[in-house]
């Protein structure tokens, strides 16, 4: 049985990124992730303005008047979501958690989907894969999908990135379009991250939340490590303290940045306290102008 709450938040999501996808988002979408090629759709008589490359010779010659060949982009995409469960994605200290962010840009990437007829598949994973739903079309398997990021109680709460991009590889033997939506507080996935990229359309999507980049000073604190439980007495007044915190911030930067770039993925931050749209549309806008 699935809580009203989750029910609640899955249908509050729908209904938001349903009017963003509409109003805003569909297009960038479309624009973006082109079809596998063109197919045959029809022949028509010939009109003002169209591309004499078009006509069909053979159907002209029989009729005695110019017709034309009209195809249209066979698309049939695989779309596959690779969320990131791990107990970190439980952390937001402003809008929304972690968690709350990857269900919320799931469901708008998930239905830009299946608006243009491609079909959506999903892996959630901590230190293990969690679940596995294959891609499929249609609004109730999104909702579906939704729903599976929302309710779904991980068995582990660690991250190994290598391990779920690995799964993927295995599972997703045709080329998809692939989101990796994850804070990537981890190591050891770059090998693993540059194999999958060479096999998909790999996008990571990187959760942020405000309060993992700057200790404040507000004296001693309790602090506890979500994925290994360790409970932790920091003095947050103490400036070596607070310089040892923001140079682990800079040096995971540096890693995830030198990931990316090797593998050549595209990415994007996307935070707690803001909007998805813009910043996904702006990386949309960036792979126009790349092609």
């Amino acid at each position: 049985m699935i809580p009203r709450d989750v029910l609640r938040k899955v249908r509050h999501i729908e209904i938001r990124t349903r009017r963003l996808v509409h109003d805003m988002f569909g297009g960038e979408y479309h624009s973006v992730f082109k079809g596998l090629g063109m197919e045959f759709a029809e022949v028509r008589e010939y009109a003002a303005g169209d591309d004499i490359r078009s006509i069909d010779w053979n159907v002209t010659a029989r009729m005695g008047h110019p017709f034309v060949k009209l195809y249209r982009e066979e698309r049939e995409l695989t779309v596959v979501l690779l969320v990131d469960q791990s107990a970190s994605e439980y952390f937001g200290t402003r809008e929304r958690l972690k968690s709350e962010l990857a269900a919320e840009v799931g469901a708008l990437l998930a239905l830009s989907a299946v608006e243009n007829n491609d079909r959506v598949g999903l892996v959630l994973f901590t230190d293990r894969v969690e679940l596995t739903v294959p891609p499929a079309k249609g609004r109730r398997h999104v909702l579906r999908v939704v729903r599976e990021i929302l309710a779904q109680e991980p068995r582990g709460k660690g991250t190994d990135l290598a391990g779920a991009l690995d799964h993927l590889c295995r599972l997703q033997k045709r080329r998809a379009v692939v989101f990796l939506i994850s804070d990537f507080l981890a190591q050891g996935y770059e090998q693993s991250l540059s194999i999958a990229s060479r096999r998909h359309d790999l996008i990571a999507l990187r959760l942020r939340d405000r309060r993992e980049e700057v200790l404040p000073s507000v004296g001693v604190v309790a602090l506890k490590d979500l994925e290994t439980g360790r409970d932790l007495l920091v003095d947050t007044s103490n400036r070596a303290v607070r310089a040892r915190f923001g140079k682990g911030v800079v040096e995971r930067e540096r890693a995830f940045t030198r990931a990316v770039r090797r593998a050549q993925v595209d990415s994007v931050d996307l935070w707690t306290n803001e909007d998805v749209v813009a910043p996904l549309a702006g990386l949309f806008r960036r792979r126009m102008r790349r092609r």
